[in-house]
């Protein structure tokens, strides 16, 4: 099958936010007193999925204590943590000659928004991408199937013609909910047991490899 239309996550697929990520969570750990912040380590469940749910889940913070969480930690995120940040090697050249084959390429990300363009601005790959569209600061947007979803419908995507290209569960899941091949990248942050279980299309190790679907058949 040729793929016209190519949606990608944004961390731990195009970006390797590791550093910025997880200094946020320790900067919105110090209005929680009672938490223990774990080693950094520790914090990298959190790459990938909605922020306010790992909260909870690893927390065990309520809803509105997750999401003032979230808000903390976007005051070091959005000044500091979103640039500590860096592309995948190999990333760059693959969107770019996407980008030169043609292909139509999205991304789609549960970041917000706003950060989301920020960083494909910082790396100087914001023109490879014809479409964005991340979660919004309200959460109203957030779960990555619903961001697929009307990200097709303003892109006008046929979904039997595009491919979800993620690192998580969550971007494999999406893309079934829509009906939609996915590949799943192992060199990010999902846990390969759950994304084998997500039963994505592709299982890449490595942007050689993707470069390989994507570009090779």
């Amino acid at each position: 099958m040729t793929y016209k239309n190519i949606l990608f996550d944004l961390d731990g697929t195009v970006t390797d936010p590791y550093i910025g990520i997880t200094s946020s969570i320790l900067h919105s750990l110090k209005y929680y007193p009672d938490i223990k912040a774990p080693e950094r380590e520790a914090l990298k469940p959190f790459i990938g999925p909605p922020l306010y749910a790992s909260y909870m889940k690893y927390f065990g913070m309520d809803e509105p204590t997750a999401h003032g969480a979230v808000e903390h930690y976007r005051e070091y995120y959005s000044v500091t943590g979103k640039f500590e940040n860096e592309l995948y090697e190999g990333i760059k050249d693959l969107l770019f000659d996407l980008k030169r084959r043609g292909f139509k390429i999205a991304l789609a990300t549960s970041k917000p928004e706003l950060f989301a363009r920020q960083i494909i601005e910082h790396f100087g790959i914001a023109d490879c991408f014809d479409y964005v569209l991340g979660s919004t600061f309200d959460a109203k947007l957030i779960e990555k199937g619903d961001i697929i979803a009307l990200l097709c419908k303003k892109a006008g995507f046929e979904t039997s013609r595009s491919v979800m290209v993620g690192d998580t569960e969550f971007d494999i899941r999406g893309a079934k909910e829509n009906n939609m091949a996915s590949i799943a990248v192992t060199y990010g942050y999902g846990e390969l047991s759950a994304l084998k279980e997500a039963q994505p299309d592709f299982i890449c190790d490595t942007v050689g490899a993707l470069r390989g679907i994507l570009l090779e058949g």
